[in-house]
């Protein structure tokens, strides 16, 4: 860890604005684009962000300087994604399927296209379809994990993110058959 951010660490210990400020600014761009991930809009994730680092100043005490900040601090921000998605939605979109297969074929994204175009399908996805896949596929959760996470079962995890999937596929078809045509 630099010297920098180790001594703007100890000011956030010490309750020091300044400090706090410092972090939240060093570190704001890769946590909204995580929390990006898990929003349905960007104000959505700068709501996840804000409330990610109230956590991360009221857990600061327990950031390990032995260990790498920038996981530590993704930890925190999926938990803040998570804690919005129970607070609003109640009743997320999902259905439990017991031993629910993958479809054999695979999503295939092509390099060329657009970041924010991937961001858009993502976000558009149902609430607890864009959790289990950014927890499973992004995140690398088991589907236990996640449906400890999100009080689910591992079937109802495993179908959302085969839906998630599915309807990925779907709306990004569109974008990769442009792709290929112009590519020809």
């Amino acid at each position: 860890m630099s010297n920098h951010l180790e001594n703007i660490i100890q000011g956030c210990l010490k309750g020091d604005r300044l400090s706090q400020r410092k972090l939240y600014e060093q570190f704001y761009s890769l946590g909204l684009n995580l929390c990006l991930r898990y929003a349905r809009s960007r104000d959505e994730a700068r709501e996840m962000l804000n409330d990610g680092f109230l956590k991360v100043f009221r857990k600061i005490d327990r950031y390990n300087p032995a260990m790498p900040f920038q996981p530590w601090l993704r930890r925190l921000l999926v938990n803040a994604a998570i804690d919005y998605h129970h607070k609003h939605h109640k009743h997320p979109e999902s259905e439990e399927i017991a031993d629910y297969k993958l479809p054999p074929e695979a999503v295939v994204l092509p390099g060329e296209m657009a970041y924010e175009d991937l961001l858009k399908a993502v976000q558009a996805l149902p609430p607890a379809y864009r959790m289990a896949f950014n927890l499973h596929e992004i995140e690398g959760y088991k589907h236990a994990e996640i449906a400890e996470m999100l009080n689910i079962s591992v079937g109802t995890s495993k179908s959302n993110l085969a839906r998630a999937k599915s309807h990925l596929k779907k709306s990004l078809q569109p974008a990769y058959k442009k792709i290929k045509k112009e590519n020809v």
